[in-house]
């Protein structure tokens, strides 16, 4: 959920409506989905084509603000990427003054926070994991599990610096390597693993249960300390490096399966365990 990079996804919740956002690190702004935005104002059926009958009027009317929206690659419910119309946070107050709706307001206020606090963390680190922390609490996860994801992040940031002190490329060179580490403990690769767990545009993560966290953290944690001893010189040598982390995750899966006499890897997730899908399902029912 937390990470530094030139470009950077993270879906904001506003009022549990999802929100796909994207963070320029260059520009130091937050590009907003505005399909999401337009399903929050209008609870349009089809808010894509409602955006592509507004885009229409507003080019008639002169407007800018149409032709002057990013597109960039965002995840869809597929857990595809395709190519969204964004908009940052000055070209949205715009678009929003352009549908009347009750939800206006609160969706200023909302982002001009999210653009404020982003600001915020980049000043004072801390703060990221403070919110993420009160994050994971609204959404009904368990102390011990938040625990652990939150310190999955820290490890994950560790062995990203890492591998950026190898030179290596963020993008696909970090997803090769990830996919090697995940594949060598769990034996499957990160998209095999979220549709093993039958998910789609939902964080890995934010779904495993608290000994799959810990494992995928032991492997995480291991390749950054094989990679800072051996300090391998190239892409290949760090995929050998990859490999060896996540076959020390391997061996306690093994040596935890053989006492247990369960599957460490399973369908079940922490939303799941935490009665957090069954508990939103009765609010929604409601």
């Amino acid at each position: 959920m937390v990470r530094l990079m030139s470009k950077k996804e993270l879906i904001q919740l506003f009022e549990d409506r999802q929100v796909r956002t994207v963070w320029d690190a260059e520009l130091e702004k937050w590009f907003v989905s505005i399909t999401d935005v337009v399903a929050i104002l209008t609870d349009s059926p089809n808010p894509r084509k409602y955006w592509s009958v507004l885009k229409t009027r507003l080019k008639a009317e002169g407007s800018q603000l149409a032709t002057n929206c990013s597109q960039l690659k965002m995840q869809s419910s597929d857990g595809k990427y395709y190519k969204t119309d964004a908009a940052d946070t000055e070209q949205l107050f715009r678009l929003i003054q352009s549908i009347p709706s009750p939800k206006a307001e609160p969706l200023k206020l909302w982002l001009a926070q999210i653009a404020r606090e982003r600001l915020d963390e980049m000043q004072d680190p801390e703060l990221s994991i403070d919110r993420a922390l009160e994050q994971y609490l609204k959404q009904g996860y368990s102390e011990s599990w938040i625990n652990q994801r939150l310190k999955s992040i820290e490890i994950r940031k560790e062995l990203t610096d890492e591998w950026k002190n190898c030179g290596l490329k963020e993008g696909q060179q970090f997803a090769a390597l990830t996919d090697i580490i995940t594949k060598t403990w769990a034996g499957k690769t990160t998209k095999e693993y979220k549709v093993f767990k039958g998910l789609k545009k939902e964080n890995l993560r934010d779904n495993m249960t608290n000994t799959e966290l810990i494992l995928n953290m032991l492997a995480e944690a291991s390749t950054k300390d094989i990679s800072a001893a051996v300090k391998p010189e190239d892409f290949q040598e760090s995929k050998k490096v990859a490999a060896q982390g996540g076959n020390v995750a391997k061996v306690a899966l093994k040596e935890l399966e053989s006492k247990t006499g369960k599957k460490v890897v399973s369908q079940l997730n922490a939303k799941k365990v935490s009665g957090i899908e069954s508990s939103k399902k009765k609010k929604d029912d409601e």
